[in-house]
Order: C-alpha cells, then structure tokens, then sequence
C-alpha cells in the first residue's frame, strides 16, 4: 500500500518492516494487524488493517515518530 502524507509518499512496497502485531485470527471480524515500517529515510509508519468490527474497517497508513515506534513495539512485546 502507498500513502502521500505531508508531501511524503509511505509505501509498504519498499520499506522495511519492523514488527508486526496480530489480535485475532484471520477472518475474525474483530481481528486486524499493525505492521511497523520504516522508510529508506528513516521515517517510521504503521501499516493497519483489519476486519468489519475492528479498530481498522479499512487498510491504512499513519506516519509515526520515532519515539512513538519505539513506545508501540515496547507495548504488548
């Protein structure tokens, strides 16, 4: 997935991924997926998605600082 935030462009393609959490199974309508990245640049972002009753209806991209991205792989380690 690609994302232009701020005049910069997040893509799940050619960056590289972190860490990724999982709550629930696949298919649970409740169950999504938080993946971590970080671009060739440097910057960190979350990659989201999820089922029809979760946090996450649909796939998208936050930009996260990088004490933000450590405060998210430390929570639920």
């Amino acid at each position: 997935m690609k994302k232009v935030i701020c005049k910069v462009e997040y893509d799940t393609e050619v960056s590289e991924l972190v860490a990724k959490k999982v709550f629930g199974a696949f298919g649970d309508a409740d169950g999504y997926e938080e993946s971590l990245y970080k671009t060739a640049s440097g910057k960190f972002f979350l990659y989201t998605n999820g089922g029809a009753e979760s946090p996450y209806k649909k796939e998208d991209i936050k930009r996260m600082s990088a004490d933000k991205a450590n405060e998210w792989l430390n929570v639920n380690a």
